[in-house]
């Protein structure tokens, strides 16, 4: 039994959890003891606020709200843990593409950028095309797998200088994010064909995509109803009240396929050939630039499917203003990715685990008296410190690699030495 327990210690895979489960302890306990801190030296807290606040933090996502006394309720919150899901949706999606990227020995930080023409693909295809033209099933798919391809050409291009110029792929997505993120802006900005018309104190928002648009009076306009979201497949009565919708199922089965492609093709293979060594795979006969960009490709597709079924889902608007900014959804996929170990499967957890501190910095905000900054702070300190987990990972492998070395030295002593120890010993 002890051999077999310390066989499985030595997996790397278990070395992986571990060193993602002690990174979210430590993020956990340094978020409840700035909670705690506050609480004690702030006079409008105290320590009973901050009791509520480190309850929030751990079991955040089953509080109910407050009873008829004031005290926090607990059970199963359908809404929060609907909109988790809902969330965890797109960041699963680009902590899938920071994933494939790394096991190609690339740092996509051009998420953001494939992120947004996603947004501007899919929207421009699902608000585009009349709804007495085609079902809206159909223009779903279409603007999925536009959104998808138009990501996939962004992540095409850092691909394509790295594989061809040797220009470090993160100064070239850096160059594509903000490219990205002025053309998205000018496009909406300048065709003013998908602003909303209905609603005049949202007259910057591109419309929904329930919206459909048809003729009226011999004019296009924009009427509700179309069916271009994605389907609720019965998850709205389980999770009641929430934004939940099949799109997190599409997310599982993509995690899925990319494990999949990752380890049981020969493409899987050959990318992760190039990522361990280029040159080697070179010498090997892997065509490695054709890999690079094929990487980068796959990479952007993720993240541009993430933001289709964001915005397809019929109940979120984009605001086009806001993205002179990068979005922090393709940025959020690095520390997923990270946490979970660049693990296909691992990101679909760890993508709601970083979807439930969201949810969780909701519930202090509004049950609590700790504002939205004490709460972006906690948010972040756990971030941050999941980047940690592949360096406690390497913690873990020293410290299993001494002990089979010190048995080794024991063992190999001559006889005589070993007798003269015990001798020693026993008087």
């Amino acid at each position: 039994m002890k051999a077999q327990g310390r066989t499985l210690l030595q997996k790397d895979g278990t070395k992986t959890v571990l060193a993602s489960l002690l990174s979210i302890a430590v993020g956990l306990a340094v978020g409840s003891l700035l909670v705690l801190l506050v609480g004690l030296f702030s006079d409008n807290l105290g320590l009973a606020s901050a009791w509520e606040g480190i309850r929030l933090i751990f079991f955040g996502i089953l509080n109910t709200g407050r009873n008829a006394t004031g005290s926090l309720t607990w059970g199963f919150n359908s809404q929060s843990i609907g909109n988790m899901l809902f969330r965890a949706t797109p960041l699963i999606l680009t902590g899938l593409s920071v994933s494939v990227a790394f096991k190609t020995g690339l740092f996509n930080i051009g998420a953001p950028g494939q992120y947004l023409m996603g947004t501007m693909a899919t929207l421009a295809i699902a608000l585009g095309i009349p709804s007495t033209a085609m079902p809206g099933p159909v223009i779903w798919l279409l603007a999925f797998l536009g959104g998808a391809l138009a990501g996939a050409l962004w992540g095409c291009i850092p691909g394509l200088v790295k594989a061809l110029l040797n220009i470090n792929e993160v100064l070239a997505c850096i160059m594509t994010n903000w490219i990205a993120a002025n053309l998205v802006t000018w496009f909406f900005d300048a065709t003013k064909v998908f602003q909303n018309t209905v609603e005049n104190t949202k007259s910057s928002y591109v419309y929904k995509t329930a919206y459909g648009k048809t003729l009226v009076d011999g004019a296009w306009t924009y009427v509700d109803g179309n069916g271009v979201q994605t389907a609720k497949l019965g998850l709205d009565k389980i999770f009641s009240g929430s934004q939940v919708n099949a799109g997190i199922l599409v997310a599982i089965l993509i995690a899925i396929g990319v494990y999949i492609l990752m380890t049981k093709t020969t493409l899987g293979y050959q990318l992760k050939a190039c990522g361990a060594n280029r040159h080697a795979a070179r010498y090997a006969g892997i065509n490695d630039k054709r890999n690079i960009v094929l990487s980068m490709a796959i990479a952007g597709a993720l993240s541009g499917a993430a933001a289709a079924l964001y915005y397809l889902s019929g109940n979120t608007e984009f605001y086009w203003h806001t993205y002179q900014a990068l979005p922090a959804t393709g940025f959020n996929g690095i520390p997923v990715a990270l946490l979970a170990a660049n693990n296909p499967i691992g990101v679909i957890f760890t993508g709601c685990f970083m979807s439930m501190l969201n949810i969780v910095g909701l519930q202090l905000t509004n049950l609590t008296a700790y504002n939205e900054f004490i709460t972006d702070v906690i948010i972040s300190v756990i971030v941050y410190l999941s980047a940690f987990s592949l360096l406690i990972k390497m913690m873990l492998s020293a410290r299993r690699k001494d002990k089979p070395a010190a048995d080794k030295r024991e063992q190999d002593k001559p006889a005589e030495e070993v007798s003269v120890e015990k001798g020693g010993e026993q008087a």
